[in-house]
């Protein structure tokens, strides 16, 4: 009787095994999972990603505000430099964003983005921005920090965005994990 449930209790101990195995693996690819599904639909407010500008631009003017935010710890001031922009929908608008170390180290710094409503993710596009790297800042350092956008013709013909005038752009300033503490 025992080489049965030494079989069944092998059994057993193999199949927790994978499945701690496998829940740690999800564990860890849960974060690059969760960020591309933001990027592919523009769940959270997400905003996309191109390398061109639309070729239409319709007659009807949206207002693009903009927001800053600045982790805990960080020692940077980080502020638009504009509150806000009113374009056509489809025309590329350009936006600076400054920041400042206020500490007496160099500060590695990136920025993460979304835009408010959530639902206006999917259609706001950015061609070029200082959120898509780390940004090194020696002491004392000031920069003028560029974001190239536009809003989506598309989003007229989406019966949850159609009615949108206002999109707000928001940046969170904050450490980079590939960076030293301090």
């Amino acid at each position: 009787m025992s080489a049965p449930n030494s079989k069944r209790m092998a059994r057993t101990a193999a199949i927790v095994v994978a499945v701690v195995v496998g829940m740690t693996g999800m564990a860890f690819a849960a974060v690059p999972i969760y960020e591309a599904f933001c990027r592919i639909t523009g769940y959270g407010g997400t905003t996309q990603v191109a390398d061109g500008a639309p070729t239409e631009i319709l007659d009807r003017r949206i207002e693009v505000r903009f927001d800053s935010n600045i982790a805990p710890g960080l020692p940077v001031e980080f502020a638009p430099s504009q509150r806000s922009e009113t374009l056509r929908i489809g025309e590329t608008g350009l936006a600076f964003y400054r920041v400042t170390n206020l500490s007496d180290e160099a500060v590695v710094a990136r920025a993460t983005y979304n835009v408010v409503p959530h639902r206006a993710g999917p259609y706001f596009t950015k061609l070029e921005c200082f959120c898509f790297q780390d940004r090194l800042l020696a002491p004392g350092e000031s920069a003028e920090l560029p974001v190239v956008y536009f809003v989506n013709p598309e989003i007229v013909s989406d019966l949850d965005t159609a009615d949108l005038q206002t999109i707000t752009l928001s940046y969170t300033f904050f450490r980079s994990a590939d960076a030293p503490a301090s």
